[in-house]
């Protein structure tokens, strides 16, 4: 089963487990929340890239109430659940179908965020679409992935699914929602660390650093700096 079967499936639930399957929830959105660099107020543009239901954005749309939102993402069926989620304020949002591995992005944007989705394009992939984030970049703009990465050794990787699945249970996660995880974990094809942050580097990102870590759930960003 192909990862976008998987997702338009499992949209209607998909919310429902989300802070069980994901550990210290609020530090990790709220890792990102911190790392775009605006005043609360300003009228930014923010693509949101994989965005499923809206999680994300909604966190972002609460604390930038004058932001505009682009969420893209493969699944429909996700895509219709944050539709729902956003009725009362459609205006400042848009929706898009796309399919990360293939792109291409377009629009100007001063922040380009991201959340447990860039895990499921591999290799190549991923440096198309870090090279199309800075493209659609404004100056001074700023990209964040809260992700999922794979261990630098498979001893390493180990140890992060181990602690991630004691955490979730720790949570009180339902069985049959940590099936359904496991199952789009199969469509996987998570990177190392070092090896993005190596890659946004060469594509022209400064100040990448990874600014929040719990085993393999990691925030890391890039600010894309003007040409002069």
């Amino acid at each position: 089963m192909n990862i976008k079967t998987l997702f338009d499936e499992g949209a209607q639930g998909y919310d429902r487990a989300r802070r069980q399957l994901v550990p210290f929830f609020d530090d990790f959105y709220g890792a990102v929340l911190g790392l775009i660099p605006f005043e609360r107020d300003a009228s930014i543009r923010v693509l949101d890239l994989g965005a499923g239901t809206g999680v994300l954005s909604a966190l972002i749309a609460e604390a930038f109430p004058r932001a505009h939102l682009t969420l893209v993402d493969i699944s429909e069926g996700m895509l219709n659940q944050a539709r729902r989620r956003f009725a009362p304020d459609a205006a400042r949002l848009d929706f898009r179908l796309l399919d990360l591995a293939e792109g291409p992005l377009w629009g100007r944007y001063e922040a380009v965020v991201s959340a447990l989705a860039i895990h499921h394009v591999d290799e190549e992939a991923k440096r198309r679409l870090f090279q199309n984030v800075h493209d659609v970049l404004c100056d001074e703009g700023v990209f964040v992935n809260a992700d999922q990465v794979l261990g630098a050794t498979p001893e390493i990787d180990a140890q992060y699914k181990a602690a991630w699945l004691r955490q979730v249970r720790e949570e009180g996660v339902a069985e049959g929602d940590l099936a359904a995880a496991l199952e789009r974990m199969k469509e996987d094809e998570m990177s190392t660390l070092a090896s993005q942050m190596k890659c946004l580097e060469d594509i022209g990102f400064q100040m990448v650093d990874c600014w929040y870590k719990n085993y393999g759930f990691v925030v890391y960003a890039g600010r894309k700096r003007s040409a002069g």
